[in-house]
């Protein structure tokens, strides 16, 4: 097994501790003061000059799984990622390296998928660029979307309404508008995706009807923005919740308590986990998102989110408090345990 210390491991890209420890140690470094938020900020979007832009690669394996496949999900990803900052997502570029031998069936399938999501999403799709590397020089297919968007009319709502109760340094939904009091809520079952994969994966001897919950959110977002009173937003993807947590308690300088027993989930991404030995905590989703809310506002967001068909299941999980440290987790059972960040994703290459 190849020593995370000394080289490039899976770990390093699961979302996890390892991960972020790379970033730190090596990408920061870049950072030169650039953007309103900037590199420093470490989220999955950056703003500059009032424009939001993101990019993220796609190698999820299988490329093709129960509920989506590989370009829905690059699309929705990118969407989401400008979405969670506050930004009304507008355009995306499109690069794709495929290895020799690639079907052109399967391209012409993936190709598709791309654009009717895109037209879900109502973005664009304005540049792009191809490679093509030697046959088992690269497992299949690798995409990259970078996508740019702009403050909607629905952020600047949203804040209008949090500066009632707070003082607000950044006008983008950002971990530093993070108070003691909110609420957090997340806007559907958790799960979905990591079980969707693992039960699409040859070999695994595991077999599931859960489908991949993979979305574009943009819509949901500027439902809930219209309600206001949002102090930062977050897709749970690779690290699943434990890492989003810990990110905010990080970045925020504040607790987060939440309870297992308000976390939605479904009947059968338990059973599944409970049989594969998984913590539903670190699980990567690709179509829920996670609110911190002032408390005044947090009953009618959630009221918002559930008359959308991406928010039917969103519930209140529990709240920030400046009186505990990092993120913990009331059990079933009444116990308490300090949810870490964790090492990596349970389920790697899940997006």
């Amino acid at each position: 097994m190849s020593d995370p210390k000394s080289v490039i491991t899976l770990l390093h890209g699961a979302g996890g501790a390892y991960m972020h420890n790379l970033i730190k140690e090596y990408f920061l470094q870049l950072y030169d003061g650039f953007g309103e938020v900037g590199l420093d900020v470490l989220d999955d979007a950056a703003v500059i000059n009032g424009v939001v832009f993101t990019t993220d690669s796609y190698t999820v394996r299988p490329i093709f799984f129960k509920g989506g496949d590989i370009g829905r999900l690059a699309v929705s990803g990118t969407v989401n990622d400008i979405a969670m900052m506050g930004g009304d997502p507008i355009a995306l570029s499109l690069a794709i390296v495929m290895e020799e031998g690639f079907p052109k069936s399967d391209l012409a399938r993936i190709v598709e998928s791309i654009k009717k999501t895109a037209e879900e999403a109502n973005v664009h799709i304005v540049t792009g660029d191809t490679k093509v590397m030697e046959k088992n020089a690269l497992d299949k297919i690798v995409i990259n979307t970078s996508g740019i968007g702009v403050a909607s009319e629905e952020l600047k709502h949203n804040f209008n309404v949090l500066r009632k109760n707070r003082n607000v340094k950044h006008e983008w939904l950002v971990p530093m508008n993070i108070r003691d009091g909110d609420k957090i809520i997340v806007s559907g079952t958790i799960g979905d995706h990591a079980i969707a994969i693992l039960s699409s994966r040859e070999g695994v001897g595991f077999e599931s009807n859960i489908q991949s919950d993979v979305t574009p959110l943009n819509k949901m977002m500027k439902t809930v923005l219209e309600v206001g009173g949002v102090a930062d937003a977050k897709d749970p993807t690779r690290g699943g919740l434990a890492d989003l947590l810990n990110d905010w308690a990080e970045k925020s300088g504040l607790g987060i308590y939440i309870r297992e027993s308000e976390i939605p989930v479904k009947e059968e991404v338990s059973s599944a986990i409970e049989f594969l030995g998984l913590d539903l905590l670190e699980l990567g989703n690709e179509g829920k998102a996670v609110l911190a809310v002032s408390p005044e506002m947090a009953r009618d967001v959630l009221e918002a989110l559930r008359s959308t068909p991406w928010g039917k299941d969103a519930n209140i999980i529990g709240e920030v408090r400046k009186d505990i440290e990092g993120v913990i987790l009331e059990t079933v059972i009444g116990g308490k345990r300090l949810v870490t960040r964790p090492t990596g994703d349970p389920v790697p290459r899940i997006c």
